[in-house]
């Protein structure tokens, strides 16, 4: 994934900022999706090049500084096949997206098994946000968590051990070992 930065040129080139840090894996690409919110828009791409320290993207149906200006800071989101490679403990922000998120009891045991139940989903993952000293995970509250005593809304938690133990994106689900930080 990237980010348009703003033109380059006349032509419709813009300035592509890789989430990843990664900018290889552009060179294969031949569609990406810009994204804004709940709006979006398949392109072909033209072009990939390295400029001033930066990557330069050119896609079908942008041709003027103007129309890149109308998707300066949208989201470019790239097929899977074409995606940085994943290490160790990281997860694509998409696959994340929509997880589960259940209260473990605050068991801090690495041995300690497993407390999911649908009783005690306290809600859903709707995005991940790059924050100052990490990411932050955005939870939509659930209504019917008892857990939560009426609370609603969203809040953000950081992505970090010390609140998630558990992370099972294959099976859609994180434990928060911890309710007050949803204070």
């Amino acid at each position: 994934m990237g980010i348009v930065r703003g033109p380059h040129g006349v032509a419709g080139e813009f300035k592509v900022e890789s989430t990843s840090g990664d900018y290889e894996h552009f060179a294969r690409i031949e569609e990406v999706t810009l994204t804004n919110g709940d709006v979006s828009r398949k392109c072909r791409v033209e072009s990939v090049r390295e400029g001033n320290n930066t990557l330069l993207m050119k896609c079908s149906g942008i041709d003027s500084p103007e129309e890149v200006k109308k998707i300066n800071k949208w989201e470019i989101v790239v097929p899977r096949e074409f995606a940085h490679p994943l290490e160790e403990n990281e997860w694509y922000i998409e696959d994340l997206k929509g997880c589960s998120v259940f209260y473990e009891n605050g068991l801090a045991n690495e041995n300690a098994p497993v407390a999911f139940s649908q009783e005690n989903v306290i809600g859903t993952i709707t995005d991940v946000m790059e924050g100052g000293s990490g990411d932050l995970i955005e939870i939509s509250l659930s209504e019917s968590c008892k857990l939560l005593a009426g609370k609603t809304g969203r809040r953000f938690v950081p992505f970090n051990k010390e609140f998630f133990k558990t992370i099972d994106v294959e099976n859609r689900r994180l434990g928060l070992m911890h309710l007050w930080i949803l204070e």
